[in-house]
């Protein structure tokens, strides 16, 4: 069974023409328009990244805080980025206490934004004596608040 074939010339001359044209704009305009809403989407996703009413990313700041909530608190600077506690012993363990530090470098929700200091002291003696931190407690500790903070984040976009 062969197709019915028209020539250009006379495409051009039917009244199919205006029809075709309507539906291939309205096509495009449909196609170019469901781009747009991604685009639009996107960008308020990865703007949201990096919103702030402070001087850092204010995701990373409250995932701090509330991590951070248990530990009484030396020092919170919104502006700089600075939070650090005071030192905290935990009452099935009185003789060993932890101070931390967190320090927000950026405005954009990343990895690299985060930096935690922990020190640990134990009584010896009835003297506080520093002690080495385990390196996987300070990763743990950066875990949780960069987890709390995509939460925190993933909560205000949907």
């Amino acid at each position: 069974m062969a197709f019915p074939t028209i020539s250009t010339a006379a495409f051009r001359r039917s009244a199919l023409r205006p029809a075709c044209a309507i539906a291939v704009v309205a096509a495009l305009g449909l196609t170019l328009g469901g781009c747009a809403h991604k685009r639009q989407n996107r960008a308020a996703a990865v703007a949201s990244a990096s919103v702030t009413s402070i001087g850092v990313n204010s995701y990373l700041w409250r995932a701090s805080l509330e991590t951070l909530s248990f530990m009484p608190l030396t020092q919170a600077d919104s502006s700089g980025g600075v939070i650090v506690t005071d030192w905290y012993s935990n009452p099935s363990n009185p003789n060993e206490r932890v101070k931390v530090s967190v320090s927000i470098l950026d405005q954009d929700l990343r990895a690299d934004a985060l930096r935690i200091a922990a020190s640990r002291e134990v009584l010896q003696n009835g003297a506080w004596v520093a002690a080495p931190v385990q390196a996987a407690t300070v990763q743990k500790l950066e875990d949780i608040i960069l987890t709390k903070a995509r939460d925190l984040r993933r909560s205000d976009i949907g």
